[in-house]
């Protein structure tokens, strides 16, 4: 999806860029190959666009993810995962309070790169901003209006990436709307087995028991913050690949000159093979 993306290049609006799939340019090379499209040679605008693609090409090799991220609106970011995913950090964190002017982070949990590592409070918590900066992407559901805020405020002098796939709010484009598990439920994705049942409200008893002194409660939180973290990859893959069929896909699909009746006959009309009314 990166090498089909054309709105990070100054003077590409997305209608542009998606005017360019529709007449079936569609990743830079091809549009490289183009360039007249942009107007004559000496033009400012076809140069610009000429010496973003050439950057584009450095900066994927060099495998800078940040290029992208800044000059791509945070909606747009998930542009950027497939290409990035050995790099992305799916994170996940778990508090005594919504606010952390109130509260404390307990658990964070890291899933990317080949392992799972988990962050607790008064243990190994202060590894984690060093721990984050193998990363160049992070994923998280909700995580720029909670997780991030909670972060920086327990570490000041933490930046998180530049890049940030949100998915509470990728998952809405796409219809997918509510809660984490919710939407884990509804698509059939991710496993939450051995943490069945557990709450948001129940991560903060479980840290109230671990601080009266059960093992078996913090084991229990960790089980339950790593299960969000984990889940939040398979989420990612699908709400990806749904953004780029319903972007790059819709835009080069051929129209149909006669798109005929619908299976079964008209809205109404008893469908045969179902047993049920077609279009109800």
């Amino acid at each position: 999806m990166l090498r089909s993306t054309f709105h990070h290049l100054e003077g590409i609006s997305l209608a542009t860029e998606a005017s360019l799939w529709r007449s079936g340019i569609r990743d830079w090379s091809e549009l490289a190959d183009h360039l007249d499209l942009m107007g004559p040679p000496g033009r400012p605008r076809r140069e610009r666009i000429a010496r973003g693609l050439a950057e584009s090409e450095a900066a994927l090799a060099d495998r800078r993810g940040d290029f992208f991220a800044r000059r791509l609106s945070g909606a747009e970011h998930w542009r950027i995962y497939p290409a990035f995913r050995s790099a992305t950090a799916f994170l996940d964190i778990e508090t005594t309070s919504l606010s952390p002017f109130e509260g404390i982070v307990t658990v964070v949990t890291v899933h990317g790169g080949g392992a799972t590592r988990s962050f607790v409070a008064d243990d190994n918590l202060e590894e984690l901003p060093a721990y984050l900066q193998r990363f160049q992407l992070l994923c998280t559901f909700n995580g720029r209006v909670f997780d991030v805020p909670f972060l920086q405020f327990r570490f000041p002098q933490w930046t998180p990436p530049d890049g940030h796939l949100d998915l509470r709010f990728a998952l809405y484009r796409v219809g997918q709307a509510g809660g984490l598990k919710r939407i884990e439920e509804r698509l059939r994705l991710g496993s939450r087995a051995g943490v069945e049942g557990i709450q948001g409200l129940d991560a903060v008893r479980l840290w109230e028991q671990h601080r009266r002194g059960s093992a078996s409660a913090l084991e229990r939180l960790i089980q339950y913050n790593r299960a969000d973290a984990v889940n939040l990859e398979p989420l990612a893959e699908w709400t990806v690949r749904e953004l780029t069929r319903r972007s790059v896909g819709s835009a080069v699909a051929p129209p149909r000159s006669d798109p005929g009746p619908p299976p079964g006959g008209p809205p109404g009309v008893a469908d045969p093979r179902s047993g049920r009314a077609a279009g109800g």
